[in-house]
């Protein structure tokens, strides 16, 4: 409900509609979101029926009235002019998609561990998106396709046809992937940073990493241009694990050095981590943390290459390889968003 609060706190010249897709709570969530919708006649809610975000945002924009659309997720806290920096930004042109960087913000040991995790180049990449509390980057800078949210005009979103609905997760990077075919610059605005909550168990942190690592390499098979170099190191890391396992003597012996090397760099990063951490046991367990997201993103790479095909292409792009990278570029597709056409889902 915190997410929903701060949706009726934003601050815009201009009416406002808040339009909330619900994918089948088993909990209260129903029950308090139609007790808002009472009180507040811009909420409104709809069916999600297919249960996953890709199709609970095209039911969302689809529904749509107003010019402008913001996405704001769940678990995740936004500042009240969110949607009127994100507004006055795309009327000054040059751009079609504003988003804010995403800060962590732990609400449990193993989410505050995380949160540290995320502040650390070994934890966040070269991903640009993620800023730590308290040190979010003055004005505007460019993204590639690792973003959050944002704000569009609802033609803009309607004219890319929607989110597609074949990706789980890892949706926003894949329609960032068509925006940049066509040459769109993504801008992020420091000001409209939002308080991310991180998972709370090592468990869910897998989970949410093997799907990313999945997701993120199928968004490489249909957008090459959107696989960076660092992206292949975490499937690397998977295979180098397994060599030191079960290779040969002395592929095992070189693959357990560089194992022994990674394990090094974990624990220095929670030494350094103490330094930030409310509680020392909060840095303790940055190192797993670490292990999880990097060990789970790698496998779910390698899970996706199983699936979805090797990304020939972009592996290609990452090597400058242009001309063969344009060789085996795949043939577009359409965007699959059957929830953008059609559907009865009016709950309120």
């Amino acid at each position: 409900m915190a997410s929903v609060a701060a949706m009726r706190q934003q601050r815009f010249e201009g009416r406002l509609e808040f339009i909330i897709a619900d994918g089948g709570s088993a909990d209260r969530t129903r029950e308090l979101l139609r007790e808002l919708a009472a009180q507040d006649p811009r909420i409104r809610l709809f069916e999600n029926p297919r249960r996953i975000a890709a199709s609970g945002l095209n039911v969302a924009l689809r529904h749509a009235r107003g010019r402008w659309v913001a996405r704001m997720d769940a678990h995740t806290q936004y500042t009240d002019d969110y949607l009127a920096l994100g507004v006055a930004r795309l009327m000054r042109g040059d751009t079609r998609w504003v988003s804010g960087p995403p800060i962590a913000v732990g609400s449990g040991r193993v989410s505050r561990a995380v949160s540290l995790a995320l502040q650390r180049p070994i934890g966040r990449g070269a991903s640009r998106k993620w800023v730590a509390e308290g040190s979010a980057r003055d004005g505007e800078y460019e993204l590639d396709s690792g973003l959050f949210a944002g704000v569009w005009e609802r033609t803009t979103l309607l004219e890319y046809g929607g989110w597609d609905e074949r990706w789980l997760c890892n949706q926003d990077s894949e329609m960032a992937g068509r925006f940049l075919e066509r040459g769109e610059r993504l801008v992020c605005l420091s000001p409209m940073a939002a308080r991310y909550a991180p998972r709370n168990s090592l468990a869910s942190l897998w989970r949410q990493y093997l799907a990313y690592g999945e997701y993120r390499e199928k968004t490489a098979v249909r957008h090459p241009q959107t696989l960076r170099s660092s992206h292949l190191l975490l499937p690397a890391l998977v295979l180098n694990a397994g060599a030191a396992v079960v290779g040969p003597g002395r592929v095992r012996r070189a693959a357990g050095g560089g194992i022994g090397l990674y394990m090094i760099a974990l624990a220095w990063t929670g030494v350094s981590a103490q330094r930030q951490a409310d509680e020392w046991m909060d840095a303790a367990l940055v190192p797993a943390v670490l292990a999880v997201m990097h060990l789970a993103f790698g496998l779910g790479f390698l899970r996706g290459v199983k699936r979805h095909g090797a990304p020939l292409a972009a592996v290609a792009s990452s090597l400058r390889l242009k001309r063969l990278a344009l060789r085996l570029a795949p043939e577009s597709q359409p965007v699959f968003a059957p929830s953008l056409v059609t559907g009865d889902d009016l709950l309120r």
